[in-house]
Parts: structure tokens; sequence; C-alpha cells
């Protein structure tokens, strides 16, 4: 993973310093001797050198110098004005030299990501780390996912399955309803006939002597007949008796019951008495 931001910084570097060198000897070369302006190209490559030797040391140690940040963009600055000078001045070639001339800034710039790329680089086991936390985030969220489709589709079907047993039940009681309301209405039709009406009305009970009484229709729906109970089912106890009783089934079992329990078993044993009377005497022997 280094390698692949330390290779391009370094043939970058590689390249400025070869073609700066090169076109200050064929600028100065020709108002001066060759060795002078060989020696000005290898002071230019050479203090831009240094200055990354210096910073990548820096670096290596985890720390940070402004000055020397400072004098090795001002090198790329100088090495890249100097192929822009030679670009502009040269009769030949001037737009393919001017192309070039972003060069040493952009060797500059790659040692800049190298750098940032060491300051935040993870050995790894983190990364190892970091990509099982993100896988089982992924699964949770995709178990996640499918639970809430099943549930989904589980609730649609529920929803469809009630909602058909609703129709058929609707169904079938508007056929009933159809079929009786014919029903009612023929018996309504046969009520109403005179013929039919006096054959109908003489075969009916009669209540009252010398009274015939007139057929009614039958009730539609269900009907329970109203039995007239007293409240005593048996014949009502007397004080006496009742507190005897009462007294017994308290005591029957050790400690002695509660009013709740022994009205339970009261009234499981058969025995019929109102709760205003049960509890009178429940208080009268208690």
């Amino acid at each position: 993973m280094r390698a692949k931001t330390v290779l391009p910084a370094v043939a970058m570097t590689a390249v400025s310093m070869v073609l700066t060198l090169a076109v200050v000897v064929m600028w100065l070369g020709p108002v001066m001797p060759w060795l002078v302006a060989l020696v000005v190209g290898l002071g230019i490559d050479g203090g831009w050198l240094a200055t990354l030797a210096y910073e990548r040391r820096l670096a290596a140690q985890g720390d940070h110098n402004r000055a020397v940040t400072a004098v090795g963009w001002s090198f790329g600055v100088i090495a890249s004005g100097v192929l822009v000078a030679h670009a502009l001045t040269a009769e030949e070639s001037a737009g393919a030299w001017l192309a070039v001339a972003w060069l040493p800034i952009a060797a500059k710039a790659l040692w800049l990501v190298h750098g940032l790329w060491e300051r935040t680089a993870l050995t790894p086991v983190a990364l190892d780390a970091i990509r099982g936390i993100q896988q089982e985030a992924r699964d949770e969220a995709a178990v996640a996912r499918a639970r809430l489709r099943a549930e989904a589709a589980t609730e649609e079907t529920r929803l469809t399955a009630v909602t058909e047993a609703g129709a058929r039940v609707a169904r079938v009681q508007a056929r009933t309803a159809q079929t009786l309301s014919g029903a009612w209405s023929t018996l309504e039709t046969a009520r109403a006939g005179e013929e039919t009406g006096r054959a109908l009305t003489s075969v009916t009970g009669r209540v009252t002597p010398g009274v015939t009484p007139r057929w009614e229709l039958p009730i539609w729906g269900p009907t329970e007949p109203l039995t007239s109970r007293s409240l005593e089912a048996a014949p009502a106890l007397t004080d006496e008796a009742l507190d005897v009783l009462v007294d017994e089934i308290r005591h029957s079992e050790t400690p002695a019951l509660s009013y709740r329990e022994m009205a339970a078993r009261f009234r499981a044993a058969g025995h019929s008495a109102s709760e205003v009377r049960l509890r009178a005497a429940w208080k009268r022997v208690a």
C-alpha cells in the first residue's frame, strides 16, 4: 500500500529534476559556460531534493516544520518558473515546454499526498476490525429489512384472509336475510288474505269463550322466555338457622374462612340467602 503513493512521487521528482537541469543547461548555455549552467541547475535540484529529504525525516519522526516546508515549495516554484521562462523565450515548441512546466509543483504535491497517507495509515489489524464492523452492520441491516418484508407480507396475507372471510359472511347474511324476508312476506300475505285469515283463525285456540283470537305472526329472531323467579330459590332460612350455617362453614377450616370464601361455600352447598342477610349473619357470628 505504501508503494502506491511513494512510487509516483519518486518518479515525478526524478522527471522534474532531469527536466529542470536540461532546461537550465540549454537556456543558459549560450550566454554562459555550460559548467556554470550545470551548477545552477544542480543547485536548484539539490535544494529541492535537500528540503524534501529533511521534510521526510521530520515526517518519519512525527514532526513538522513550516519553515522547511516553505523553503521546499520555494525551490519547486523556482524550478517551475525556470521552465515557464524557458518556454516563453523558446523559438520552437514553446507550447510543449510550457505544458511540462508544472512538473516540479506536481512532484511536490505528490509528496504532500504521500505524507497525508502516512499520517492516516492504519495497521492491518485495525483495517480488519473496521471491515468486520462494517460487515456486521450490513448483515444486521439486511436481516432487519428481511424481517420487515416478511412481517409486511404476513400482515397483508392476514388482512386478505380476514377481508375474504368477512365478504363470505356478508354474502351468507345477505342471502339469509333475503330468504327470511321472502318467508315473512309470504306469511304477511297469508295473514292479510280473507280466506286464509279465516282458515288460520279457525285453528287457533280460544282464550276467552265466545271470542275468536286473531292469528299473529311469529316473532322473527331468537327469544328467551322470562320466568318469574324469586330471589330466594329455596325456602328462606330463619336468622338463627342462617347464623348456625354461617358459623359452621366459617370454622370448617383453620384459620377461619374469610367472608368471600364462606359465601362461596354457602352457595355451593345449595343454601340460599340474599347478600344482605348473609352479610348480616356474618357480622353477628364474627
